[in-house]
């Protein structure tokens, strides 16, 4: 296909709906058409892309590689659409379109998260905007920022990617718990017994932190890793691993008795959250604005480089 046409646009917005929905049968509803008009859809859009996308049938539905990177490259297609749209509403003084935010799992219990607050001040501007969230680790969100699939993403990043801006918005305080069926819940009288009890426990840490986690508890190894706070929740909670949270995260299992926190003094630490934009390109006047309200949101009042 040599040159892009509306009807092309038409059907690569069809092909990144079936996909995020995870099938055509589930797609139905969302495009609001029947099942055999979306098989249609995505025959003529094969035919001219001259590749196959996707396989379906009895085994489901499943992106071809040529699909998982028309796919990405039609997220990026899409996003550059809406900043041209953007751009030329900017002549009308009005800010309309995407905005593409990426988040780190599990931050709403954070009071100190600037980001309901900038959200609400953010839509309350009256502008006809449209928020496209995505949840992801921290190598997720930097890898959409960087190729374009996100505008902006807020997280915990422990490196610095070259490429993309980091803007620091707050600080999030990080706990080590064990759970009430775990022997550490009734504390050891000694930090050696401390110690020799966490030597001989499961060590459960997320991938990113992980040589940072082994390092404060004096471990070898981990007996798990997790790529999100859920999953870390989930594994203290059963009582067979010992490892970290944010304190803001676990507050509700301490409340309840089912979680302890261990020695904060030795064990606390607090962890920069930041803003992260790619370096090098014209920002858009809908993460413009954003970045106007979430700093104006930030404890300090601005966003620090």
């Amino acid at each position: 296909m040599m040159q892009l046409h509306d009807v092309d646009l038409k059907l690569l917005r069809v092909f990144v709906t079936i996909v995020k929905c995870g099938g055509f049968s589930a797609a139905q509803a969302a495009l609001n058409v029947g099942q055999s008009t979306i098989s249609e859809q995505m025959t003529s859009l094969e035919t001219r892309l001259g590749v196959k996308l996707c396989d379906r049938g009895r085994g489901g539905f499943r992106l071809t590689e040529h699909g998982q990177a028309t796919y990405e490259a039609t997220q990026r297609l899409l996003m550059a659409v809406e900043t041209f749209c953007m751009d030329t509403d900017l002549l009308k003084e009005r800010i309309t379109g995407r905005l593409y935010l990426g988040i780190i799992d599990n931050t709403i219990t954070d009071p100190e998260s600037p980001l309901p607050r900038a959200t609400q001040r953010f839509v309350a501007r009256g502008h006809d905007v449209h928020l496209d969230v995505y949840i992801g680790t921290p190598a997720e969100l930097e890898e959409r920022v960087l190729d374009g699939r996100l505008h902006v993403a807020i997280g915990h990043f422990p490196m610095r990617v070259p490429g993309l801006a980091y803007s620091l918005l707050y600080q999030e305080s990080d706990g080590l718990f064990c759970s009430r069926l775990h022997p550490l819940y009734e504390s050891p009288a000694t930090d050696a017994e401390l110690f020799d009890t966490l030597a001989a426990s499961r060590i459960v840490a997320r991938g990113y932190l992980q040589q940072r986690d082994l390092q404060l508890i004096g471990a070898a190894k981990a007996a798990a890793t997790v790529d999100n706070v859920e999953a870390q929740a989930i594994l203290i909670l059963s009582g067979a691993y010992v490892g970290f949270l944010p304190v803001h995260y676990a507050e509700r299992w301490v409340a309840s008795g089912e979680m302890r926190r261990l020695e904060p003094q030795r064990f606390g630490l607090m962890w920069p959250f930041t803003a992260i934009t790619r370096r090098g390109t014209t920002i858009p006047p809908i993460l413009r604005v954003f970045l106007d309200d979430l700093e104006a949101c930030t404890p300090q009042g601005r966003l620090q480089t």
